[in-house]
């Protein structure tokens, strides 16, 4: 099996890297937590540009998709540079309504594609917050097998991460669909779900480590820098190590939801489009395969995102938690990603449990 990626993929992530790294994302993130959409919204028309919502659209509905191996590589560098928004909600999205299909499909999955939507969701099983519903043009629960777009945002929630708020949707609006499609399609957007998250959290680390790294390099005690205590290379090996083992692990995940919806009966989502139930990304042959391949990469990548936080705050010392310190909103982000979508000990049950 060939895990390596292909010259026109890490290409794909070399562009999105290249228009991130333009795109002064710390700025877009303060404005985003002091509830100024628009940066983040314009930078969301860019990356909608790059193709990178499209990813989890099928043809029939404007998308090139579903592509989970391209949509691991926008995510690690959408992590990388801690790009705001409900980004693994509206992928998930994408696979939840092309499996539902139908109108409600039809209305939303052109504007997922083309970065005119931006969507969040709550599903059974995963909390009942739903992320940025504030910043979000539709806001979809699943309850059982009805699939509702709720009335409104909700009231907001505590969150660690002040650039990704928390609301509970509010409750009532009426079904867009329903019947055993919605469950199968609900069980698939959640792996679609842990998935992004996962490689989020990847992107975060790393970018926290490469961080760390260079302020270790430049930061001096008795006269030569900090990194060239032992005791720190040791630090900065282990976060490696860790970050490095998540990599395959999400590629490997990558390679089993893509070989899912290649399955017969697992396409691209246009019979969705003409009412047959369960024909698209999200059938419950689309999901059950690679689940467990989805929560082993949501618990090594996450734990490893958050060890990556750990290391750049103790090694950054005081400095690492103020907020005129950009890297504060990686540091704030890396353990909400490890949570969210599957909490480590509920991804590690679903491993044993194959």
């Amino acid at each position: 099996m060939r895990f390596l990626l292909t010259d026109e993929q890490r290409e794909f992530g070399r562009s999105l890297d290249a228009l991130l790294t333009a795109a002064d994302t710390p700025a877009v993130l303060r404005a985003w937590a002091a509830g100024d959409h628009g940066p983040g919204r314009a930078l969301w028309g860019r990356l909608a540009d790059a193709g990178v919502f499209a990813l989890a659209v099928p043809e029939a509905y404007g998308g090139v998709g579903p592509l989970p191996v391209e949509a691991a590589v926008a995510c690690v560098e959408l992590g990388r540079h801690a790009v705001p928004g409900p980004v693994a909600e509206t992928l998930a999205a994408g696979v939840l309504l092309a499996g539902a299909g139908g109108p409600v499909a039809e209305e939303w999955l052109p504007g997922i594609a083309s970065g005119a939507a931006v969507v969040s969701l709550t599903l059974e099983g995963y909390g009942p917050y739903a992320p940025d519903a504030d910043a979000a043009d539709a806001v979809f629960t699943v309850t059982g097998d009805e699939l509702r777009l709720a009335p409104g945002p909700g009231e907001p929630s505590a969150s660690a991460d002040p650039a990704r708020r928390l609301f509970r949707p509010e409750p009532g609006g009426a079904p867009v669909a329903k019947g055993p499609a919605i469950r199968a399609a609900a069980r698939a957007a959640g792996d679609t779900a842990a998935f992004a998250t996962a490689a989020l959290a990847l992107g975060c680390g790393e970018e926290l480590l490469r961080a760390t790294v260079a302020y270790v390099k430049q930061r001096t005690q008795f006269g030569v820098p900090v990194g060239s205590f032992q005791a720190v290379k040791h630090r900065l090996a282990d976060t490696l190590l860790g970050l490095e083992f998540a990599r395959p692990l999400l590629y490997g995940a990558a390679v089993e939801l893509a070989s899912e919806v290649s399955r017969p009966g697992a396409g691209a989502g246009a019979g969705s489009a003409e009412g047959s139930p369960g024909a698209g990304a999200g059938s419950a042959e689309g999901s059950s395969g690679a689940g467990a391949a989805v929560a082993a990469v949501k618990v090594a990548a996450g734990e490893a995102g958050y060890a990556a936080a750990r290391t750049a705050l103790q090694l950054h010392g005081a400095i690492g938690y103020t907020e005129e310190l950009d890297l504060a909103w990686w540091l704030r982000r890396a353990r909400p990603l490890r949570d969210v979508w599957g909490t480590p000990s509920a991804c590690r049950a679903r491993v044993l449990a194959g």
